[in-house]
C-alpha cells in the first residue's frame, strides 16, 4: 500500500508541474504516506494497484487534503498580518483542487481568509465543480457508478 500510494503521489506530481512546488502537497503526500505506512504495518495490507487500494488512497487524499488546506489558510493568514510571504493563489486552489475545498472552506470561515475576494471566491467554486467532475470521472473509470 505504501509503495502504491507514493507511486501515485510521485505520478501525479510528475505529470502536474505546480505539484513539484506546492510544499502543501508535500505535507499533504507525507501525510498520506505515514497512514498507509501505519495501516501496513498494525493493522492490514492491501494488494498493490488494486482498484480497493486506489479507492482507499483517494479517501486518505481526501482527509488529508482538506487537513493540509486548512493549515494553508492558516499560515497564509498569519503571513498577511505579519506582512510576510505568502502563500500564493495558486497553491491555495489546488490543493481545494485535490479535495480540500471543505478545508478551505473552514479556513475561510475560522480566519476570515480570503472571503470578501471575488475573483479568488469565483475560482474557489470552480475548482469545487472540478473536482466533482474529477471525482465522478473516477468513480466512472472503477466501475462503481
Amino acid at each position: 500500500m505504501v509503495i502504491t500510494f507514493t507511486a501515485i503521489l510521485f505520478g501525479l506530481a510528475a505529470v502536474i508541474y505546480p505539484l513539484r512546488r506546492n510544499r502543501f502537497f508535500l505535507l499533504n503526500s507525507a501525510m498520506i504516506i505515514g497512514a498507509a505506512w501505519f495501516l501496513e504495518t498494525y493493522c492490514f495490507t492491501a494488494p498493490a494497484f488494486n482498484p480497493k487500494t486506489f479507492l482507499l488512497f483517494v479517501v486518505f487524499q481526501v482527509i488529508f487534503a482538506n487537513i493540509t488546506t486548512f493549515i494553508a489558510y492558516g499560515v497564509d493568514k498569519r503571513a498577511a498580518v505579519r506582512g510576510a510571504w505568502r502563500v500564493r493563489e495558486n497553491d491555495l486552489h489546488l490543493m481545494e483542487f485535490l479535495g480540500g475545498w471543505i478545508g478551505a472552506w473552514l479556513g475561510q470561515k475560522v480566519f476570515h481568509h480570503k472571503t470578501s475576494k471575488k475573483s479568488f471566491q469565483a475560482m474557489y467554486k470552480l475548482m469545487i465543480v472540478m473536482e466533482f467532475a474529477a471525482v465522478y470521472a473516477i468513480l466512472k473509470f472503477l466501475n462503481l457508478l
